[in-house]
Order: structure tokens, then sequence, then C-alpha cells
């Protein structure tokens, strides 16, 4: 599992990465951060300011919010439905 940064230091990452001084690469030595990492959050930081088109970081959020719901409620209805089944079938005249 990846490791989870606060949001200020992500922040202070891409100002850094932003002011243009250093390369991406300098940046992530500088924060022993992976470089991958870093360009990751400058370009997700540009959808969230609106410099680029793209799912911003809530919308991001609300996605995967929906689809736990999703699973949740099919697995309600696939619960439901054999239930259903299962009492229907006792229900029927012998």
């Amino acid at each position: 599992m990846p490791k989870r940064y606060p949001e200020q230091f992500k922040r202070d990452v891409v100002a850094v990465a932003r002011r243009g001084g250093l390369s991406i690469a300098e940046v992530a030595v500088d924060f022993s951060v992976a470089q991958e990492t870093v360009r990751r959050w400058v370009r997700q930081a540009d959808i969230d300011d609106g410099v680029k088109d793209g799912l911003t970081s809530a919308e991001q959020a609300e996605v995967v919010q929906l689809r736990r719901r999703l699973r949740r409620l099919e697995m309600e209805n696939e619960i439901l439905r054999r239930a259903a089944a299962y009492f229907a079938k006792d229900a029927l005249p012998k």
C-alpha cells in the first residue's frame, strides 16, 4: 500500500516544483519522494486549479464513494434475491 502524505506536504512539494528553479527529479530527491509521485501531484494540482482538464480530487473521491456504495447495494440485492428464491421454493404448493 502506498505511503500517505499529508496534504500540506503535497502542496509544499507542488509549490517548489512549480517555481521552476529545480527539475522534478531534484525536487523529488530534496523531499525524499519518488519522481513519478511529484509528477502526479503536479498534474493533479493543475487539474484542481483548472489549468488542465480532468477529474478534480473532489470528483475522484466522489467516484470512489459511489463505486463503493454501488458494490454494497449490488451485494445486498443479491442477498435479497437469493432469500426470495429460497422462501418462494418453500411456499410453492406440493
